[in-house]
């Protein structure tokens, strides 16, 4: 069998497999095809993957010859013309964003894996690719907000004078959420939490920060680490409160959202309006729409007092360590569809292989993103 690894778009500094990996499946006797300076910006040039064994082709040439396809982000339309039929593709595709792009894969003949959509069990956790990217979210977030914020994160007592702590409020405890908290933690702000699963409560303050209660939230802790829809008499008394907190708040960093819709609006004008001159949000919901009403992806913007920065993808920001975890999660996931010898095993009896697998045998499969279409 033959494994290709593709280069990613220019937006993208990650790769999808490291030089490291290459070695676990070349003991399968799997041929490993890497794309010429696929992994030249996470810091892995081509004499890394060719010492591992792995064989350095054309884009065009690994798109014929593949088995199985590794792209973090889609294939183009021209790669469609050239992807060998009944190739297995594996990365993340947004299929409830982008399911007219999976009906046409569909149509190519291609079996498509989204990573993006394997059930969250603790049995997929080594597989996890949301959680192992989000938790370098996280804490990317926090030393961007570091380094934007015209002020000191911890307190300094100095014979100048002394000062305050910055106050950060992060809105959603899920991975994300809960490494931003450690992180700003060691820098020394002072932390807020808002989130609706009362579950995670403890898991918050475990940290050292407050968690910010709203009472009557729907139960949102089966959704897989997102946040689900709640009721408007909730949403009221949310809003309330966290405009209460936001305007007290140095920074805001905002996780919320929902799988297939239009990430929450936590922060709508109104609020924003109140936000202390110099504040600062970072949106990593931004891809979805973002948590404020001003969000726009991948820029910078200033709205009236407050800097709002739109940055959907952060883990591309440190590629290296990004990579090798992401490699390592699709590592994992392989071993589920490749046997012992090497040949591809597709066992949809496994919830884990059937939940992720968006198209197959001409069809869409996944059922979620065939009602969409």
């Amino acid at each position: 069998m033959i494994i290709g690894i593709l280069r990613e778009p220019s937006i993208e500094t990650r790769v999808s497999l490291i030089p490291e990996h290459i070695k676990v499946l070349t003991k399968q006797n799997i041929l490993v095809l890497a794309e010429h300076d696929c992994g030249i910006l996470a810091f892995a040039p081509d004499n890394l993957y060719s010492e591992q064994g792995a064989e350095l082709k054309t884009r065009e040439e690994i798109l014929k010859l593949s088995d199985i396809l590794l792209s973090i982000n889609p294939l183009t339309s021209e790669d469609l013309k050239n992807v060998k039929k009944d190739a297995v593709v594996l990365g993340v595709y947004n299929p409830l964003g982008a399911f007219l792009s999976m009906k046409e894969w569909a149509d190519k003949g291609l079996t498509t894996f989204s990573m993006d959509m394997l059930p969250r069990t603790t049995r997929a956790q080594s597989m996890d690719i949301l959680s192992s990217q989000a938790n370098i979210a996280g804490y990317k977030a926090v030393l961007l907000a570091a380094m934007q914020l015209p002020k000191y994160f911890p307190m300094f007592m100095t014979a100048a004078g002394s000062i305050a702590p910055a106050k950060v409020m992060i809105l959603g405890a899920g991975v994300a959420g809960l490494q931003a908290i450690a992180t700003a933690k060691r820098l020394g702000a002072v932390v807020e939490v808002f989130d609706t699963r009362p579950a995670v409560k403890e898991e918050v303050m475990s940290l050292g920060a407050k968690f910010i209660e709203v009472e009557g939230a729907q139960d949102a802790s089966n959704a897989g680490g997102y946040a689900v829809v709640q009721t408007e008499e909730y949403l009221q008394k949310q809003r309330e409160r966290i405009a209460e907190v936001a305007s007290k708040a140095d920074v805001i960093i905002t996780t919320a959202q929902i799988p297939g819709k239009k990430a929450p609006i936590l922060l709508p004008d109104h609020i924003l309006d109140n936000m202390k001159i110099g504040s600062l949000i970072i949106d990593l919901a931004s891809s979805t729409g973002g948590n404020t009403s001003q969000t726009k992806d991948r820029e910078t913007i200033t709205y009236k007092n407050v800097t709002i920065i739109g940055h959907s993808n952060l883990p591309s920001t440190m590629p290296s360590d990004s990579s090798k975890l992401y490699g390592k999660n699709i590592l994992n996931f392989l071993q589920l569809i490749i046997a012992a010898d090497g040949t591809l095993n597709l066992n949809f009896e496994d919830d884990l292989v059937k939940g992720t697998c968006i198209t197959h045998q001409g069809e869409v499969c996944n059922n979620r993103v065939k009602e969409l279409i």
